[in-house]
């Protein structure tokens, strides 16, 4: 039984409501002053409040996909299977599994595009991330065989997985879609998750004597999907996109590197990097790191390159609107800068849903093939 599945979370909420009922109905036969009877009360009064805590937490797992596997929730490796599609491979990003999208005709690759299922190996950083591609359709069609397209990594939040961004997110049919309504450009989405050194938060950084996290997707990445992939190696070939943490990571890497990405997207985004157990020590005392990690202070000193930002937050419901106001606010010269603030949107799946159409297109119109 999975992790997400319907199941665990049924017989978890049967299993919080049965714990509950046998407390009230032996908390009679407990109420002596025995130590048994009250070695009785704490445990059912603990068991009980681990099953509804269990209960509400794989509710909320389901929902927003925080983890995506019991071996994803515990920081296990696991085996990424077999490649059956060598053709695609090459050294630096591997092909392992491919799947249709599910549209009328998704079957064949020319009709609905394919996700492919990859692990990326990053020469420089020496890192290697599972991950997803989204080729569409237009990249099997006969008439575009000699053409590029232009592509974007997209990032999850912290933790994440891969998956959020084709089941939670709908990424590839949210492209889709809105390329064969003719209001985007057919474009090569690369979607992982931040956390490549599970279970730390390297929050993007280049940690001292640590995961060179930053290298690898600034550098490592971008040269595989040009190398692997037809996609050009002009900056307004290559975007970057994420949510929550994966858009700290778009904007400041955009910011460090516009001779790579054209555009950066941070939905919901943070412009500091975390600080707490799950990060441990980031820069090990250096302050020129730290500074270079704080995203307003990088655009503050950022030579405009013409790089386009676009980021979203709301009036109610995130914590960051203080600082995407002052991000808007800092973006000057050829950089261009746009938004979406809703009236009203949380950190969650929800609303990153409601700004992921609008979001691909503006970033269709600053991106070229």
């Amino acid at each position: 039984m999975g992790l997400t599945s319907n199941t665990v979370l049924v017989l978890a909420i049967i299993l919080g409501v049965l714990l509950f009922a046998a407390t009230v109905w032996f908390w009679p036969r407990l109420s002596g002053r025995t130590w048994r009877a009250l070695l009785g009360r704490i445990g059912l009064l603990l068991v009980t409040q681990l099953a509804l805590f269990a209960a509400v937490g794989l509710a909320a797992n389901k929902s927003f996909l925080f983890y995506g596997s019991w071996a994803d929730l515990f920081g296990q490796q696991t085996s990424m299977g077999k490649v059956v599609d060598h053709s695609m491979s090459t050294k630096d990003i591997k092909v392992v599994d491919k799947q249709s999208l599910d549209v009328p005709g998704g079957a064949k690759p020319q009709v609905g595009g394919q996700i492919l299922k990859v692990a990326i190996t990053g020469p420089k950083s020496q890192i290697t991330s599972p991950g997803y591609v989204w080729l569409p359709p237009e990249y099997f069609q006969p008439h575009y065989k000699n053409k590029n397209f232009p592509a974007s990594i997209v990032l999850t939040g912290y933790p994440g997985t891969a998956e959020n961004l084709i089941k939670g997110l709908n990424y590839p049919m949210t492209a889709f879609k809105q390329a064969k309504a003719g209001k985007m450009q057919p474009m090569i989405l690369v979607m992982l998750r931040p956390t490549i050194a599970p279970p730390r938060d390297t929050e993007c950084v280049d940690i001292p004597g640590g995961p060179q996290t930053e290298t690898f997707f600034a550098q490592d990445l971008p040269q595989a999907i040009q190398s692997t992939f037809r996609v050009g190696k002009k900056p307004q070939n290559m975007g970057f996109i994420g949510n929550s943490t994966g858009g700290y990571c778009a904007l400041k890497i955009a910011a460090h590197y516009p001779q790579t990405f054209g555009a950066g997207v941070g939905l919901s985004a943070y412009y500091q990097a975390a600080d707490d157990p799950t990060t441990g020590d980031l820069f090990k005392g250096d302050d020129r790191l730290k500074k270079r990690a704080d995203v307003l202070h990088s655009i503050e000193h950022k030579k405009p390159a013409g790089t386009s930002f676009l980021v979203t937050t709301s009036e109610k419901g995130e914590d960051n609107l203080g600082d995407t106001k002052k991000f808007i606010k800092l973006v000057k010269g050829s950089d261009r800068v746009s938004s979406i603030i809703l009236d009203s949107g949380g950190h969650n799946f929800n609303t990153w849903r409601r700004e992921i159409a609008p979001m691909l297109v503006w970033l269709s119109g600053r991106m070229q093939a």
